[in-house]
């Protein structure tokens, strides 16, 4: 019996000292190494989510571009850009209007993107309904912006008034 408890005292003390004391020791180094590395985890997972922020705000942005191209007719604007003012002014029932090409730069808002300038003279117009073609003119166009208008009355004709207009438009490089 006392050779069964010596063995089975030794059983126990190998179980203890050589199973369960590495296990204990690579349990506390385990929690050691989590401890450690917990406010790097905390820093990673703010990264994760401004990096998914910024995905969402890149997908926002490729949209918004996705959408300005396809509002951008193809080509060359000096071939859609006086036919498309000529018939918008003249479904605003202004006919005599006359385009003439400025020149384009880079837009300094939008990259990739080139700005081109228009000249348009209106002769002979109302000014009720130039103001009201003006407003139906940037709010269907909203890619072109009026940079600078100006409005001469004529001492011939008090009614009908002469207008100058430039124009600026979003353009593909």
């Amino acid at each position: 019996m006392f050779l069964g408890f010596l063995l089975l005292g030794g059983l126990l003390y190998c179980y203890f000292s050589m199973l369960l004391g590495p296990l204990d020791k690579d349990e506390d180094a385990a929690n050691a190494t989590i401890r450690d590395k917990s406010p790097q985890v905390e820093t990673d997972k703010e990264t994760i989510k401004s990096a998914k922020a910024l995905k969402a705000g890149a997908d926002a942005a490729d949209a918004t571009l996705d959408q300005i191209k396809s509002m951008i007719p193809n080509g060359s604007q000096r071939a859609w850009f006086p036919p498309l003012i000529t018939e918008f002014f003249n479904r605003q029932g202004i006919d005599k209007i006359s385009v003439r090409y400025g020149d384009e730069g880079p837009d300094k808002d939008l990259a990739g993107f080139k700005r081109g300038a228009w000249g348009l003279d209106i002769t002979h117009v109302e000014i009720v309904q130039l103001a009201l073609s003006i407003a139906a003119f940037e709010n269907e166009h909203p890619l072109m912006e009026i940079d600078s208008l100006q409005i001469e009355a004529s001492k011939d004709s008090v009614q009908y008034q002469t207008a100058r207009m430039n124009v600026s438009t979003v353009i593909k490089q």
